[in-house]
């Protein structure tokens, strides 16, 4: 069976199509993405953008066709952090399904975090016996996921994402010391008030800021996820690609080599807000995994495909 998942994230529009075998194995036919902004101005205004949100269901109707077009049967679709705090979310989906063919579903924080925990322990060959962190920078919302042997799984979602701390408090060019040190503080007081005391032996990172991170520090001219996912990235590294895009100016962090357009704007405050949480659960790198949310739907649907057999 051939199924297709979207994450609907408020930067980017992701689509995979996978073939499900007869072990309930995927294989992944088609990958597409593309930088939409979706969440652009919603922490302002409680409302998402027009010409956002045309470009978005654009996006989603053409990855939705090309996902037809080699078969997908059935289509799963998450909306993450800006549909859950925009006001006319409702009216998105509606058009979407209507567009489309698609039914996006408005995923809570803790959901979205139980996915990247169903696509990063299927996706690494990991050590079911360490304890984990997860992180998730998205745009709008950073989803901390830990899990450690004979636990429940603890999931929290926090209101910094790279999209909202870019908004909030980065208005220069490059961003002043001030505008940094507000940002920084803000990112600091989300992580306190999780009051997570914990230690981790490994973190994974997810998503298109930690993946942006890996490839800048490669200095990739074209992205190859076979290259990134399961790179480990030393904390020193971090350090060095963040003040990077911290003492450029916008139109010189466009000509950095793994740098894709659309993220060039907001790629220095995901990438502090990586830095500051390796720092508050002392970890000394981040294993770097390119199979998020997306995947996380896809091995749901193998497993449901399983359930009914």
């Amino acid at each position: 069976m051939k199924v297709g998942a979207f994450d609907v994230g408020t930067n980017t529009v992701l689509m995979l199509a996978a073939e499900i075998d007869g072990a309930a194995r995927p294989r992944a036919i088609l990958e597409c993405s593309r930088i939409t902004r979706l969440g652009r101005g919603v922490d302002r205004t409680g409302r998402l953008d027009p010409e956002s949100a045309a470009r978005t269901l654009e996006a989603i109707a053409e990855f939705a066709a090309r996902g037809r077009a080699l078969g997908v049967e059935r289509f799963v679709a998450a909306g993450t952090a800006s549909l859950r705090d925009a006001a006319n979310g409702a009216e998105f989906i509606a058009q979407v399904r209507e567009r489309a063919g698609v039914e996006l579903e408005i995923i809570s924080g803790l959901e979205e975090a139980r996915l990247a925990h169903l696509a990063v322990t299927r996706g690494l060959a990991l050590d079911p016996e360490l304890a984990l962190l997860i992180v998730d920078v998205g745009g709008g919302s950073t989803e901390l996921i830990r899990a450690q042997p004979h636990r429940a799984l603890e999931m929290v979602s926090l209101q910094i994402g790279s999209v909202r701390m870019t908004e909030r408090y980065l208005h220069g060019d490059p961003p002043s010391p001030c505008e940094v040190r507000e940002m920084t503080d803000a990112i600091a007081a989300a992580l306190e008030a999780a009051r997570w005391d914990f230690r981790p032996a490994k973190m994974v990172g997810i998503a298109g800021t930690v993946t942006t991170i890996c490839a800048v520090s490669l200095a990739m001219a074209t992205y190859d996820s076979a290259i990134v996912h399961g790179r480990t990235l030393p904390r020193a590294e971090v350090e060095r690609v963040t003040e990077l895009f911290g003492s450029r100016t916008l139109a010189e962090r466009r000509e950095l080599p793994g740098l894709i357009e659309g993220r060039a704007d907001v790629i220095y405050a995901g990438a502090m807000i990586l830095l500051r949480v390796m720092d508050s659960f002392g970890a000394r790198e981040v294993i770097v995994s390119d199979q998020g949310v997306r995947w996380g739907l896809i091995w749901r649907e193998a497993d449901r495909i399983t359930a009914l057999r």
